[in-house]
């Protein structure tokens, strides 16, 4: 479905209204996308959480905010690691005894292109582990405080997820054979998004009132690469970015716009518009079939649950 909703210019946050006691809570936050999203909401007034894994990193971004905002802005961090499910757990508990409600969760934190297979402490692949697994977590987690406050769960996938092989390698989840970086990545953020729209339906079927929206930031300048890319990656990036990437704040736009626009549409992917969904206004983007493949879905939501330990109530 592609018909546009905000005309030849997309969404811009020059539509974004006063948020004055909503709260955010945003994965990965203290760089890129999730940083560039928290001064816009900050910007308007809201209260934004970030769950990011460094302390250092956090403490630093917290104070740019507030040198720019004001040493009253409404921000801080709890720690939490994505690829240790003991660190989700600890931190969606931290979080909930500190958060009456939460207007959004953004899901925004990821890993892309390591260059070699790594196993998180839990057992997975660590792409699938951090991108998904620890996400699909922490939403089980935060479900409930959501729903109370009426709020939604904002999936942040990536154009990878129609490059790679496009479905759920359940033989080989781990690629313990054939790994590569592109196809564990493609196969992870893929996984993200097959969830999301899994959740949109059980939502419905069980008459649950959160909202789900899925969003990708096209090609942006960010720092995702530099911890796990190979060197040849990294170089080719940084070539390709001066060339083909938008700016990390336009990165931050979609995700901005689903955890604060109403009226959007389920299942949807928004994004950039122009050069392949690269960059260019946001809006509703192409949606490969394979996302919305329901029987992988389903059966990559019970590989979800035993893998956690975590059954919903959806």
């Amino acid at each position: 479905m592609t018909n546009k909703q905000f005309g030849p210019t997309g969404w811009t946050p020059d539509l974004l209204e006063p948020l004055a006691g909503k709260t955010y809570v945003i994965t990965g936050a203290n760089g890129g996308a999730g940083f560039e999203a928290s001064r816009l909401l900050l910007s308007k007034g809201a209260r934004v959480v970030m769950m990011n894994r460094s302390v250092e990193k956090s403490e630093a971004a917290i104070s740019r905010l507030k040198t720019e905002f004001g040493p009253a802005t409404d921000v801080s961090f709890v720690r939490m690691d994505l690829a240790v499910l003991a660190s989700v757990r600890e931190a969606a508990s931290e979080l909930l005894a500190q958060t009456p409600k939460i207007d959004a969760l953004i899901c925004n934190a990821a890993i892309a292109q390591v260059a070699r297979q790594e196993i998180t402490v839990d057992g997975f692949e660590s792409q699938l582990g951090v991108n998904h697994f620890g996400h699909f977590l922490l939403c089980g987690l935060l479900f409930d405080r959501i729903e109370q406050s009426n709020g939604r769960i904002i999936v942040v996938g990536s154009n990878a997820y129609k490059m790679g092989l496009k479905r759920i390698r359940f033989e080989d989840s781990n690629f313990d054979t054939q790994y590569t970086a592109w196809n564990a990545y493609a196969q992870s953020k893929l996984a993200q998004m097959m969830f999301a729209y899994e959740l949109q339906r059980r939502i419905a079927a069980y008459g649950r009132s959160v909202r789900v929206q899925v969003c990708h930031p096209g090609a942006s300048r960010t720092n995702l690469l530099n911890d796990t890319a190979s060197p040849l990656n990294k170089i080719i990036w940084a070539i390709l970015s001066r060339l083909i990437a938008q700016s990390a704040e336009k990165g931050a736009w979609p995700e901005v716009m689903c955890a604060t626009r109403d009226g959007l549409g389920e299942p949807r992917l928004y994004g950039p518009t122009r050069r392949a969904q690269t960059v260019g206004p946001v809006d509703a983007c192409p949606l490969d079939a394979c996302a919305l493949d329901q029987q992988q879905a389903a059966q990559l939501w019970s590989l979800s649950e035993a893998a956690t330990g975590l059954h919903w109530k959806v």
